[in-house]
């Protein structure tokens, strides 16, 4: 089965919203509302991955994803700081 417009439109939001609040955390690195929302997304990802690492759960909801896609997009933003100085 795919995905539907409502599962897309909600991973969008989940992402754009992560990837501003990134961007805002971060001072100004995000990439525009196209790429902040590519950011949140992939964010989204890193985050779980490295939480679940952690053993960390944050829980469940649209908050708890937001939370989730923000904290891995922080991630990404740094590691994307940190090869654009070498």
């Amino acid at each position: 089965m795919g995905i539907t417009l409502e599962g897309l439109i909600i991973i969008l939001l989940v992402g754009g919203i992560a990837g501003w609040l990134a961007g805002l955390i971060m001072k100004g690195r995000g990439f525009g509302i196209a790429g902040n929302i590519v950011i949140g997304i992939i964010g989204a990802f890193v985050g779980g991955w490295v939480l679940g690492l952690l053993g960390i759960v944050i829980g469940g909801g649209l908050i708890a994803a937001i939370l989730n896609a923000m904290i891995g997009a922080i991630i990404l933003l740094f590691v994307i700081g940190l090869i654009k100085r070498a």
